[in-house]
Order: C-alpha cells, then sequence, then structure tokens
C-alpha cells in the first residue's frame, strides 16, 4: 500500500552540526525536489524549501520470491555474549556478492535477474530528518525497489552483525540497502540476534542498535508476564486488568491452586505451561488434579474453553508490536498480523483434552497434523492461517465490529508494557550508553472469547519471523522493512566505528566494551529543575501540566523532534502510545516519567494541527536549540514564564534556592529490582513549595524518575 513521506529540508545554517549533516545529505544524487510544491511552500517561513515525496510500496509479486521451509543458521556471534570475537572478516549481503554472500544464501527471496534489477525504482539511500541540524537515516526498501548506493565513504561504515537467530526476512532487506557481515565486536551498526544478560548491553557502542532491550523477559516470560499483571490488576482493580486468565505460579502457589481447583468443581480444565518455553512445547490441558506435574517450575492457567470459533476451529492473533524507546515509551502496533487455527475441530468434551491440534493453536505444532492445511494467499480466507486482515474482513461480513476489538487490543499492549517499563528502564540506566542502541519487536499472543472479548496469552521477545510461505512474506516482509525503517539507523562517525577494543584478548564481550566511559545525554540543572516540577505535579490540574510545553528546553526539542520525525517513517505501523487518547494510561506508570508527560502534552495540543508543531520545531532546530543553548528563552527557571506563577512558586524555581538531587538506588546484581531512581529537591525546595510548612519529602510515589 503506497505512502508519501513528506520531507521540508530549510536552509541549513553554517557551523560545526550544520556542516556534519550536509557533508552526508549533499551526496544523495537520487533526491528528487519537486519544483512544482515550492510555491505552496513558501508562504510558511520556517518551512521554505522543496518537498520530497518518496513512495513506497509493498511488492505482492511471487515471481521475485522464491519460498523455503527451512532457514540456514549462521554462525553466531552473540551466543555467548561475553566471549571475545574480533575475526575482522567481512562479506557483502548483495546478490552480486562472494560466496559467503547472505544474499546468496537459500532464503525466501530468490536473486533477481540483472534486467529485473535494472527495472527496480530506485530510491535514496537516506531519508533526511524534517529538522535542520538533525541527522538523516537510512533506508530500507521493498523487494520491487533498489537504494541507490552511497559514497564509498559512508557505504564502508554499512556492517550488520549476523547471528543464528538472524532471519532471511531480515538478511534481504538490509542486502538491500546494501549492509555488508561483520565478525568485528566493534564496527557493526545493527544486529538482530539473542537476547542478552542486562550486563552485556553495556558493550553496545553508541552508535550500535541491537532488537532488543533488557529486562523484557518480565513480560517475555510466562510466569513474570504474570507477576506484572497481576500486581497491576491488585492496585488498579479488575475493570482495568480483566484480560488475562486466572493464573498460578507452581510451587509458590500450590496451595491457592489447590483451593480455587477444589471450589471450581468438577468440570473445569486447566492448562499448564513451562514458565519460559515456546512452540508449545510442555503445554498439557488438564481436569484431573492427578494429572498436576509435582517436581517442576510450571504456570497453572484458568483455560479458557468457550473460545470463538470459525468453521468449528479454535485459532490466535499473533500482533507485532514495536517499541523503539522505553523513556519517553513509544510503542508502535503493526496493521497486520497471523490468525493461527488448530488443525482439529474444537470439542469441550474431557476426552479430547490430550489431542494438541485441537487445543494448541501453535503452527509448529499443528504442521504436524497431516490435516492441516497451508495458505499462501494473505486475502484469503482459508487453511490453518490466515493474515490479520483476512479475519478483519471475514469478521467484518459478519457484522462483527472488528474497530472496537482492535482498539482493546491496543489497550492489553499498552498496559502490559507500562508494566515492564520500570524494570526495563532501570537496566537501561544501568546498562546501555544511549537509548539510541536499544529497540524490540514484541509478539503478544491474543485469544478471542465466544463473545469476542481479547484474552492475552502469552508475549514473545523473540517471535518467529521465519517466511515459509508467500503469505509469511506479504505479512512479515512488509512489517520488517517498515520497523527497521523506523527505527531510524544513522550513519555514526568514522572514528566512533573505529575506536580500537581496550584489549584484543578480552572475555568479558564479544561486542567489545571499549576504551571510552559510558556516555549518556545528561539534563542541564535547568533541566532537572523543570523535569522536578512537572513530575510533582502528578496529581494537578490539566492546566498546569500543558504549561511544560511553554518553555522548550534543548532536551525537549530533541526528544520532540525524534517523536515527529519517527511519525514519518511509520508505514503501516501505527503508533499506540503516546496518541491524543493516551493520557488515561499516565497513572498506570509506576515509576512517572517527565518525557511521557511531555510528549503527552504535545499530542494533546498538536494532534489536528501537526504542521503547527513542526514549524515551531523547524524554528528552533534552525536556531540550534536542541545542540544546547544559553539563550533564557529556552531557560526553564529563567524565563518569563515563572511570572505567572503564584509568588511562592516563584521563589522556589531560583536556581540559587534550590537544587536538584538525583539518588540511585539499585539492587547490584538483581534483574528483577524495579527502578527506584527518586528525584527530590532540597533546600528551599519546590517540594516544599508544594507542602508548605512541611519538611521536603520525596516527589509522588518513591519512583518519580527524572
Amino acid at each position: 500500500m503506497p505512502y508519501e513521506l513528506l520531507i521540508c529540508p530549510v536552509a541549513v545554517a553554517p557551523g560545526p552540526a550544520g556542516a556534519l549533516v550536509c557533508s552526508v545529505t549533499s551526496r544523495i544524487s537520487a533526491i528528487q525536489l519537486v519544483a512544482s510544491s515550492l510555491p505552496a511552500l513558501s508562504s510558511s517561513p520556517s518551512l521554505t524549501g522543496a518537498r520530497l515525496v518518496a513512495e513506497t510500496r509493498l511488492s505482492r509479486s511471487d515471481s521475485v520470491m522464491q519460498v523455503e521451509a527451512v532457514e540456514e543458521e549462521l554462525p553466531d556471534e552473540l551466543e555467548n555474549a561475553c566471549s571475545d570475537d574480533d575475526d575482522s572478516d567481512s562479506s557483502s549481503i548483495n546478490g552480486s556478492s562472494s560466496a559467503a554472500s547472505i544474499a546468496a544464501c537459500s532464503g525466501v527471496e530468490g536473486p533477481m535477474s540483472p534486467g529485473a534489477e535494472d527495472e527496480r525504482e530506485e530510491r535514496p539511500a537516506l531519508v533526511p530528518s524534517l529538522f535542520p541540524f538533525v541527522a538523516p537515516t537510512l533506508y530500507f526498501s521493498t523487494a520491487e525497489e533498489k537504494v541507490e548506493l552511497l559514497p564509498a565513504e559512508q557505504r564502508r561504515l554499512l556492517k550488520w552483525k549476523i547471528s543464528t537467530v538472524t532471519p532471511n526476512i531480515v538478511k534481504h532487506t538490509i542486502g538491500r540497502s546494501h549492509f555488508k557481515v561483520t565478525k568485528k565486536s566493534h564496527d557493526w551498526l545493527g544486529c538482530w540476534g539473542h537476547h542478552m544478560k542486562s550486563p552485556c548491553f553495556k558493550a553496545l557502542a553508541e552508535h550500535q542498535k541491537l532488537n532488543h532491550f533488557p529486562g523484557t523477559f518480565q513480560i517475555g516470560r510466562k510466569d513474570r508476564l504474570w507477576r506484572n499483571l497481576s500486581k497491576m490488576q491488585v492496585r488498579f482493580g479488575k475493570q482495568e486488568f480483566s484480560f488475562f486468565p486466572q493464573t498460578f505460579v507452581l510451587p509458590q502457589d500450590i496451595k491457592l491452586l489447590r483451593k480455587a481447583w477444589e471450589d471450581g468443581g468438577s468440570r473445569q480444565k486447566w492448562i499448564i505451561k513451562p514458565p519460559a518455553s515456546a512452540r508449545g512445547i510442555g503445554i498439557q490441558v488438564i481436569h484431573k488434579w492427578s494429572q498436576m506435574p509435582r517436581k517442576r517450575p510450571l504456570l497453572v492457567q484458568k483455560y479458557l474453553h468457550k473460545p470463538y470459533l470459525i468453521s468449528g476451529n479454535k485459532f490466535d492473533l499473533r500482533i507485532y508490536v514495536y517499541v523503539s524507546c522505553y523513556d519517553p515509551l513509544r510503542v508502535y502496533i503493526f496493521s497486520d498480523g497471523l490468525v493461527r487455527f488448530a488443525s482439529c475441530k474444537y470439542s469441550s468434551s474431557m476426552k479430547t483434552l490430550g489431542n494438541k491440534f485441537m487445543h494448541l493453536t501453535n503452527y509448529s505444532v499443528n504442521k504436524k497434523n497431516s490435516e492441516y492445511q497451508s495458505n499462501s494467499d494473505d486475502k484469503a480466507c482459508q487453511g490453518h492461517k490466515w493474515a490479520l486482515k483476512a479475519l478483519w474482513q471475514y469478521l467484518g461480513s459478519k457484522g462483527v465490529n472488528t474497530t472496537r476489538i482492535w482498539e482493546k487490543i491496543k489497550d492489553i499492549v499498552i498496559k502490559t508494557l507500562i508494566g515492564s517499563e520500570p524494570y526495563v528502564n532501570n537496566l537501561l540506566k544501568s546498562n546501555v550508553r544511549t537509548p539510541y542502541s536499544c529497540h524490540e519487536l514484541f509478539g503478544f499472543d491474543i485469544m478471542l472469547d465466544e463473545k469476542l472479548k481479547p484474552w492475552i496469552l502469552e508475549v514473545n521477545i523473540s517471535p518467529s519471523l521465519h517466511s515459509n510461505t508467500a503469505l509469511d512474506v506479504a505479512v512479515k516482509g512488509q512489517m520488517i522493512r517498515d520497523l527497521l525503517n523506523l527505527a531510524g539507523f544513522r550513519i555514526p562517525q568514522k572514528e566512533d566505528v573505529f575506536a580500537p577494543c581496550s584489549s584484543a584478548s578480552s572475555s568479558t564481550s564479544s561486542l567489545c566494551v571499549g576504551t571510552r566511559e559510558r556516555t549518556k545525554p545528561e539534563p542541564s540543572a535547568d533541566e532537572k529543575v523543570k523535569r522536578a516540577f512537572y513530575l510533582s505535579q502528578r496529581y494537578a490540574e490539566q492546566d498546569v501540566i500543558s504549561t511544560v510545553l511553554d518553555v522548550l528546553t534543548p532536551e525537549d526539542v530533541r526528544v520532540l523532534a525524534a517523536s515527529e520525525d519517527e511519525r514519518t517513517r511509520m508505514g503501516q505501523f501505527e503508533r499506540i502510545f503516546p496518541s491524543p487518547a493516551s493520557s488515561r494510561y499516565l497513572r498506570f506508570f509506576e515509576c512517572p516519567r517527565y518525557l511521557n508527560i511531555l510528549l503527552d502534552q504535545w499530542e494533546q495540543k498538536y494532534w489536528g494541527s501537526r504542521s503547527k508543531g513542526i514549524v515551531l520545531l523547524t524554528s528552533l532546530c534552525e536556531k540550534g536549540v536542541h545542540l544546547g543553548t544559553s539563550d533564557p528563552l529556552h531557560l526553564w527557571s529563567k524565563s518569563s514564564y515563572i511570572s505567572r506563577l503564584d509568588p511562592h512558586k516563584q521563589s522556589l524555581l531560583r536556581p540559587s534556592s534550590s537544587r536538584v538531587v538525583v539518588t540511585h538506588q539499585q539492587r547490584s546484581a538483581d534483574e528483577d529490582a524495579s527502578d527506584t531512581e527518586t528525584a527530590s529537591v532540597s533546600n528551599s525546595s519546590i517540594c516544599a513549595g508544594l507542602q508548605p510548612g512541611r519538611t521536603c519529602r520525596r516527589l509522588p510515589r518513591q519512583s518519580a524518575s527524572l
């Protein structure tokens, strides 16, 4: 489905930052400026320039794709992320490369003939930012497009680290953008690999991007997912958190389970699952206490025995969810997905509980059934796997309100991710140099009951991207292409990529920590004061919170510009948090975040007139505010905004009479620790101003995080 990406470059002022951006973008010859758009843009001084129109199309031609059932495995350097690997060999991923070429490996998409390749439409290698002095991002194409070659100096930096779990659909997508494989520890830009233990994330350099966040096992493990959702259910009530079945973790909850079992009667069914397994391994449906395993950890859930059926078959939904950042939290949901059917017609009879082809929907289980029917048409409602869009069309033809179901699924996704947020952010602060280095794709498994209520079954932190049919290619190929564009891969500084390792024989990590200390953009003292003030307004009136946009600091501008740039690269993803309607979710955060408040207010103010917000940010970036400034107009504590506050608060915000103290209370070795960073303001402090006559206290809930 084509879409337009509207890029409005502006005049770049002289300076080191501008020179850096221009040195890259000025060499991209394929960017075509549409002259006819000039008059329409000239009326806005902040958006002078030309409009770049980039159309992307989803290829549905089976003629350029060859389907194969098994994906090859390459040597995995991330399997043991704490071992050294400094092999310097690299190979091209292009179809014309050597035998080591990944594109030449047998996979989903076959090599194209020279003539066919010449007929493909060429796209620019870089996507410019909407804003001046902001670096462009790399473009990832569809199969029917080709990406222009960058100049050799930049092209040498396009290196990707491959692991045994890197799927073909990823390999071919990065190959079309001219990435090469590397075995070095420090010179790669991207990796689609295994999840690592949190300390190993320290090895990621600032120019590298891995497809995981530390700590997402808090929703990826079935027992942790239930623990976190149950905790939120206790705190906020079943009305908000009633989308998961009654669950017990054994052996800890054995007595509670026995009581629930006895109270439930003789006709009840329970499903037992290993807490950290996948592909249906170890799952059973039972109805007798004697069938309960005793000697291993288990998750025991009330079985959803009245599922919604299509042609008599049970099914579940695979929903693809992408998180580009955890602070601020930015969540996207892909418009398509997969519908996986059990391959035997459903029966509620106790005698059928041992039939996995009837009660489990996992593809890895049902493909072994001789009656399993494959489906290669992403638009067809046939076989035992459908595209999600085909399901919506089918249900719509039955008079079902599919929009309502979709909104409920979005609600489940947002609340579940918020449950993992304090753990992930705590580990990010401890182990990752920059937020740029992590992003993650999640596979949410959802089931509909007979009343079409969605229930969460589990969350996969490494969802299968194997593309064994044309249907898989159509859904997953477009999804991965859009995801990589959304991720915003940047070309780094050459000196960052080629920084030598501290020791060639180091065994701490195959990714190589390097010699530089962990660096992370730190808020200025002024920005910390602003953060502390708005975090303390957690329960304040909307008119107070909305003033967060009155004075935009350099960090504010950077975050807002990055957020707006992401929106132009969404493809078929939809941003569901933040959104104009996401304010209601802020109360579910255990640790209120300033940047979540900032983006929430931005969405509320500009969702109906986004061009106005872009004009504002463009003007600020033209002045270089996002790069740092001493202009009092962008120093929150010195601005005229303070004059609108009551006199008592004015005195509290003077830098001479207040200071922000950020304290970290972390459990050194326990990944289960939540984020306990707290913010307090001492002396004549903000918190004292909020409660006159009382001693300084911590901001609302001990988790108010800067």
